[in-house]
């Protein structure tokens, strides 16, 4: 078991809760809860971003319709976003079956949340949706829904991780 972890009575490590004395405040050697969730947001948002990015880039290059563009984009960012916790997990040494299920429990609100924030962002700004891969707007608006899309996202992980769901799930792992 890690330092950070505890174990469930049935026998399965995870990240302490508050009520377990994790607090919000550095002590301990826990890490706070505001970095844990922050952190947490980050690993989100790299593999929102690489999907996203990638998703955008190729609907534009093809020119696909609105539709098709945010439909690969958001494929394309949940599965990024599980290969960078399923990689860790299946390296620690959890069976392929046990680190799928973990997974998806340890990403699946965050990335829907950044997702959801993200997109919406796109639809809102005037033009961001149709415009080119040669286009600032292009960038701008995508850089920018996905800084809006963490703000959002790092309350959303801190709830999670102070009741021991989201990422704390997998923390001990990677």
């Amino acid at each position: 078991m890690t330092r950070c972890a505890v174990r469930s009575a049935a026998g399965v490590e995870r990240f302490p809760t508050i009520r377990e004395g994790m607090s919000s405040e550095p002590s301990h050697g826990y890490d706070s809860l505001n970095r844990s969730a922050v952190r947490a947001t980050l690993h989100c948002l790299t593999g929102c971003a690489i999907g996203e990015i990638l998703g955008m880039v190729i609907a534009t290059a093809l020119n696909w319709g609105n539709a098709a563009s945010i439909t690969i984009s958001v494929v394309l960012a949940f599965l990024f976003g599980y290969a960078l916790t399923f990689g860790p997990i299946l390296r620690a040494g959890v069976p392929m079956h046990r680190a799928a299920r973990l997974t998806i429990a340890s990403d699946t609100v965050s990335i829907a949340t950044m997702e959801i924030v993200d997109n919406a962002f796109i639809l809102i700004v005037p033009g961001a949706i149709a415009s080119g891969l040669s286009d600032g707007l292009f960038w701008w608006s995508l850089v920018f829904s996905l800084v809006i899309a963490f703000l959002v996202t790092v309350p959303v992980n801190r709830w999670l991780i102070a009741r021991g769901r989201g990422h704390a799930v997998v923390h001990h792992l990677h």
